[in-house]
């Protein structure tokens, strides 16, 4: 598989951010089968951005939003519209996206379009490329809500990559999109057939623990409702934590509560959660993903230090698989946790620093800060891989 990153800082004349990337990709030679990922500011039009590309490019273009990206040799980007051109004669790509989801729907309005996109394709499914919206309120399906529905309709067969969308921390105008489709809580997804062998790297930024250990002595998928003998919120007031308002993910960014997560056969998978929202009525909070009943909840505490080690041995670790593959992996997709982004205050750019003089030429980069990571990780016991969903995490996709 070939693939090329496009990048233009203009999104308000959308012709000339247009015109701009087809001039940086006007010289990459298309196969058979080509897909098109976009990450692009809040502010663009993903609509009108369709209607322009579709007009050269005749193939699917899945995306979302995203506060920032992050870009090959040119590092971070705050601003603007970056594609990711995957292109192959040996490859199929099936693209499409969901209705708007909510608790009721989000698993069967998953499985249905899962379904119509491998009827689309010859071969084996081997990898699923997704998108999708955040929790905003007690309706919303979480992050693990979604990629296990995702899991299941692939029969638990497939890795599973991709993150939830952003928007500048207003946490209100992130999007998805598919075509000239655009959706606030839809999912969309890209199947990829044929001659790819996906790898992957996950790797956390919470490092320390503060003092907060609590048994979740009732909780429902992504709602927490009591801590040991309290309430969820009781516990929050009695270590000084903010509780005074309802929405609290800005407050929270930098505070991962941190779950241990069951799977098969006894294997453990510890994650972090971003806490979303708390319910003053109910004295419950609403996290981004899952937090199993009877785990023990405690709290990480993100710096500025593990924030870059832990970008440097992901990319360590993806460079040596790099130079051993003989030139088979041309394109890493990244997904970061906007926290991270937080965490690294006036130096930014420290996760693109990471990789940008070491990146090997012919290898294509394209990622963006997400509320959200969707990427496999091995469990602690079996090193088993998990199809997850992370928070305050750094993912590499490799194909």
């Amino acid at each position: 598989m070939n693939s090329i990153v496009a990048y233009t800082a203009e999104i308000d004349d959308l012709n000339e951010a247009v015109a701009d990337l087809f001039s940086q990709t006007e010289s990459f030679p298309l196969q058979k089968n080509s897909l098109a990922i976009i990450f692009a500011e809040e502010a663009a039009d993903a609509k009108e951005l369709y209607a322009l590309l579709s007009e050269r490019w005749k193939f699917p273009m899945i995306g979302c939003s995203a506060m920032a990206m992050l870009l090959g040799k040119e590092g971070y980007r705050g601003i603007g519209i970056s594609v990711l051109l995957l292109t192959a004669d040996d490859c199929e790509f099936s693209a499409g996206m969901t209705a708007e989801l909510n608790v009721d729907n989000y698993k069967s309005e998953i499985k249905r379009v899962y379904d119509e996109l491998r009827g689309a394709l010859d071969g084996e499914v081997k990898l699923a490329i997704s998108y999708g919206g955040m929790v905003t309120d007690e309706r919303c399906a979480a992050g693990d809500d979604l990629v296990d529905a995702l899991n299941e309709a692939a029969d638990r067969k497939v890795p599973i990559y991709g993150g939830t969308a952003s928007d500048g921390f207003s946490f209100s105008d992130f999007r998805v999109f598919y075509n000239g489709e655009v959706r606030k809580y839809g999912q969309v997804i890209a199947l990829v057939s044929g001659n790819i062998e996906p790898k992957f790297a996950c790797v956390s930024s919470a490092g320390e623990r503060a003092i907060f250990s609590y048994e979740v002595t009732e909780a429902r998928r992504n709602i927490v409702y009591r801590l040991g003998s309290g309430t969820f919120l009781d516990a929050l007031a009695r270590e000084e934590m903010a509780v005074d308002k309802t929405e609290v993910m800005g407050d929270y960014l930098l505070s991962p509560f941190m779950v241990e997560v069951e799977r098969e056969k006894g294997d453990q998978v510890e994650v972090a959660r971003t806490l979303s929202v708390l319910n003053r009525e109910t004295g419950a909070g609403a996290f981004l993903g899952s937090v199993p009943e009877g785990s023990t909840m405690s709290v990480g505490v993100i710096s500025r230090e593990d924030v870059q080690s832990s970008v440097e041995r992901a990319f360590k670790e993806v460079f040596r698989k790099l130079a051993n593959a003989e030139g088979r992996y041309r394109t890493l997709l990244c997904t970061s946790c906007c926290a991270r982004f937080l965490a690294m205050a006036s130096n930014i750019s420290a996760e693109a620093d990471a990789y940008a003089k070491s990146l090997p030429e012919g290898v294509s980069l394209m990622g963006m800060y997400g509320y959200g990571e969707y990427c496999p990780v091995k469990g602690s016991r079996t090193g088993a891989d998990y199809n997850m969903f992370h928070n305050f995490t750094f993912t590499i996709l490799m194909m």
